[in-house]
């Protein structure tokens, strides 16, 4: 059960790691697109990433100045980069989380099949022996009834 509880809190990081790659994405693209097309006023609106509330109207311009100064600076990058970076390693915990519970469900089947051959294997046993025992009292009651 608990291995359950960590691979769906895992799922959840998963998930919200990839809200800010997306973002970033986003604003990567808005960036590289900027420098490709001068004179173009590209905005990014800050309500569709649930940053500000509906009711604001928050909009990131290609044509301000820390609009450029931010597509300029290695920590936009760095930061995409890291973001990428984390969630691929929670998609990773993800995968192999699933695979130990396939491997444990696996396991699971394997011993209980393995029970039931054993109670199988100690019955049948049990059965043989009886049978012998009724096999030698026969054959000594013959040898008794020649005597």
């Amino acid at each position: 059960m608990l291995t359950y509880i960590f691979m769906l809190a895992w799922l959840g990081v998963t998930a919200f790691t990839s809200l800010p790659v997306y973002m970033y994405f986003n604003l990567w693209t808005i960036c590289r697109n900027a420098t490709v097309v001068d004179g173009a006023n590209l905005c990014l609106d800050l309500r569709q990433y649930g940053i500000v509330t509906v009711g604001e109207e928050k909009k990131v311009c290609t044509s301000s100045e820390s609009f450029i100064k931010m597509c300029d600076s290695n920590e936009l990058n760095m930061t995409f980069h890291l973001f990428i970076v984390a969630l691929a390693g929670a998609g990773a915990a993800v995968i192999a989380m699933v695979h130990y519970l396939m491997v444990l469900s696996a396991n699971w089947a394997y011993v209980k099949d393995a029970c039931r051959m054993q109670k199988y294997e100690d019955i049948k046993s049990k059965e043989e022996q009886e049978l012998h025992d009724i096999h030698s009292t026969r054959s000594k009651e013959r040898l008794n009834a020649y005597t």
